[in-house]
């Protein structure tokens, strides 16, 4: 029996998790210490899980895609996260790249790359945050000037995850200023990676999620076909807060699926390390722990299907659902993991027992899609806002 309750699943989704959880086994677990130590990035690997319909899980299925719900993609996420969180991740901003083409790009947009991305043929980064501004998204300054048929892009995105990894191949959704400081004046661009104008900076040292290349992008004069404008002038900043609602549930996943193998792992250590005379498991103290590290990830993960829930059915407080389940998701998932590491001992600083890989790959999560910080301000926002009204 798994770690993890199933109560409440159906087959499908149980069949589905047990899908993705078995790719992880085989395909990412085995390698995963590789690709950190040597910061590989698995195209292959990753095109594998393409053809099992994990990169364009909520594309519609007329356009390529699994056209499964948010839930579904919770699941695969934290299943996939128990082989490497790193490039669960990756996977899961592939998925949300996808998502926003399906639901806001024209008809040719829509024929022209959804195909590709579900096969994983073409790679994609979401580039929104910039080296001035992070958390206020709605200042960038990279800025997108209509030249006749064409934009003109010229400014700097930083910590963009994937970057230059599909070479030519890759598509690139950024967020520029087409109009008025604020969140009204930005809109989104669809950019291949041969545009002219285009540059990467090089693969950032990082603490973790070192199997999967970051880099700066940098727009100097970059042309932009008009056709390859997102949606319409000043829907950008609309149409990267609706990506993040989703994108923070499913990196909350690979935060509960990090936890998870963490888990795991301390469970096995515990039962076979001996202290004293007797098995660790033993211990009462340590018992406890681990009760409270299971209740811990159950709880993270009811509030973060509530919130997918939400999501599927568009209801009002999807958004603060979202903020909440990934402000809880990353935090537990991450606590999960340290204390793991601490009933390793010595052994959990060490890179052959894996949990230091975990407590790395985690750590950026409580950081990205909207830090844990302005997760509470989106809540608390929506609270006054409700109690006022």
């Amino acid at each position: 029996m798994p770690v993890w309750s199933q109560a409440g699943l159906t087959d499908e989704q149980i069949a589905i998790e047990e899908m993705a959880a078995a790719f992880a086994r085989a395909e990412l677990a085995p390698l995963a210490p590789v690709w950190d130590r040597d910061k590989i990035f698995p195209v292959e690997t990753l095109r594998a899980a393409a053809a099992l319909g994990m990169a364009a899980i909520y594309v519609r299925e007329e356009m390529g895609g699994a056209g499964l719900s948010r839930v579904d993609a919770a699941l695969i996420f934290e299943a996939l996260a128990t082989g490497c969180p790193a490039i669960a991740a990756y996977l899961s901003i592939h998925n949300m790249c996808g998502w926003m083409i399906d639901a806001y790009g024209s008809a040719e947009q829509q024929r022209r790359w959804l195909r590709g991305l579900g096969a994983m043929e073409t790679l994609t980064s979401y580039c929104l945050t910039e080296p001035g501004c992070g958390s206020d998204a709605a200042a960038l300054r990279t800025k997108a000037v209509r030249r006749g048929d064409a934009y003109s892009l010229s400014g700097e995105k930083q910590f963009i995850s994937g970057a230059g990894a599909g070479g030519d191949a890759h598509l690139y959704i950024v967020m520029a200023r087409t109009g008025e400081p604020g969140p009204r004046g930005i809109s989104a661009f669809l950019v291949e990676g041969a545009a002219p104008g285009l540059t990467l900076g090089a693969n950032e040292r990082k603490m973790g999620w070192n199997a999967q290349p970051t880099r700066s992008v940098t727009f100097d004069d970059c042309r932009v076909p008009a056709a390859n404008l997102l949606g319409r002038e000043g829907d950008g900043f609309k149409i990267a807060m609706a990506a993040l609602d989703g994108g923070r549930l499913n990196i909350g996943a690979c935060s509960l699926g990090g936890g998870r193998r963490a888990l795991e792992a301390a469970l096995d250590y515990t039962r076979q390390r001996q202290a004293f005379g007797r098995p660790l498991l033993e211990f009462q103290a340590l018992q406890f722990r681990l009760a409270d590290m299971a209740t811990e990830l159950e709880a993270a993960r009811a509030l973060l299907w509530r919130a997918a829930a939400a999501l599927d059915s568009r209801h009002a407080d999807a958004t603060r659902l979202c903020a909440m389940a990934k402000r809880i998701a990353t935090d537990t998932g991450f606590s999960v993991v340290d204390d793991a590491l601490q009933l390793f001992g010595g052994y959990g600083y060490l890179a052959d027992y894996g949990v230091e890989k975990l407590l790395r790959d985690l750590r950026v999560h409580r950081i990205l899609e909207g830090t844990n910080e302005i997760m509470r301000l989106i809540v608390a926002r929506d609270l006054l806002e409700e109690r006022n009204a």
